[in-house]
């Protein structure tokens, strides 16, 4: 968005709400840090994965943006779901107790959902594309790890997860520093499908 704008851009504060979070849970996943780390998640997944997205999501509604107020708002209530899961489960009020088969088909869901998103993106930018792909992935590794019970799936889906949110993040400074220099210092690429003037579409934000 150009710099003299009454309205900001709320994309770049959701995306980096995602992707940073997502950094940290998918170091978990993949091993990188200790599964008891997890705890210093859960509020981070409340605080920005979760509320700040939920902001985005709600600003880009005001901005008629419905991509961006599906994707933001969905995503930010899958944080708040996670972090609901976790805390209910550790304090006991629900038991997880041979869930672990319904939570895969609840991240293998959350795949598919996120391969319609991502469908959408061919008519936005090639950044966001590659975001909704590597995320798509991730919930099927994820997905699949827990309800076939392959542990490796699950430390992959970790290695991806940690790529798709440091995409996300590269995303988001790129949206704020065109926006800054309120000029392309960042590219993110055309559509990849062209609209049927000929024209590559504009991305959403």
């Amino acid at each position: 968005m150009p710099a003299d704008t009454k309205t900001g851009n709320p994309a770049p504060l959701g995306l980096v709400g995602f992707g940073l979070t997502t950094v940290l849970l998918s170091m978990v996943n993949a091993k990188l840090l200790p599964a008891e780390g997890e705890v210093v998640v859960i509020p981070l997944a409340f605080a920005f994965g979760g509320t700040a997205q939920l902001i985005a999501g709600l600003l880009e509604y005001r901005e008629g943006n419905t991509f961006g107020t599906v994707a933001f708002t969905s995503y930010g209530a899958f944080w708040w779901w996670f972090g609901l899961l976790v805390i209910f489960g550790e304090n006991g009020w629900i038991s997880l107790d041979g869930a672990t088969t319904t939570l895969g088909v609840a991240l293998i869901l959350w795949g598919v959902f996120t391969t319609y998103m991502w469908i959408a993106t061919f008519k936005l930018n090639w950044a966001l594309w590659s975001v909704f792909l590597l995320l798509a992935v991730t919930f099927f590794l994820l997905g699949f790890g827990d309800y076939l019970g392959i542990g490796w799936l699950g430390v992959a889906g970790g290695w991806v997860g940690l790529i798709t949110g440091l995409d996300a993040m590269f995303v988001s400074f790129a949206e704020v520093a065109n926006w800054a220099y309120d000029r392309e210092v960042i590219p993110l690429g055309g559509a990849p499908l062209k609209s049927k003037s000929g024209r590559k579409t504009q991305p959403a934000d």
